[in-house]
């Protein structure tokens, strides 16, 4: 698969999470910061895709302890929660 359509895979998936709460964290943190990542980051967010969306969300939030293989400087710009965006 060539990166263009990867990354169009990686979008719809970030965005249709299955709840709004879940589309605007995950989403909006691919549309914001996605042009910045390493391929290493960009493999580590696909992978976060396939974690459920409470956990996700739990840890975004501080209300889980985020486990050891995903802990790291990407969960961290996630739980700054400054790049969600909710349209008016």
């Amino acid at each position: 698969m060539n990166q263009e359509d990867r990354l169009k895979r990686i979008r719809f998936r970030a965005w249709h999470r299955g709840t709004r709460e879940a589309d605007y964290m995950i989403g909006c943190f691919f549309d914001r910061f996605h042009d910045q990542w390493s391929a290493a980051e960009l493999d580590w967010y696909e992978a976060l895709l396939g974690q459920e969306d409470a956990d996700i969300l739990g840890w975004i939030m501080g209300t889980i302890e985020v486990p050891a293989e995903w802990q790291g400087p990407m969960i961290e710009r996630m739980q700054r929660v400054d790049y969600v965006e909710v349209p008016q």
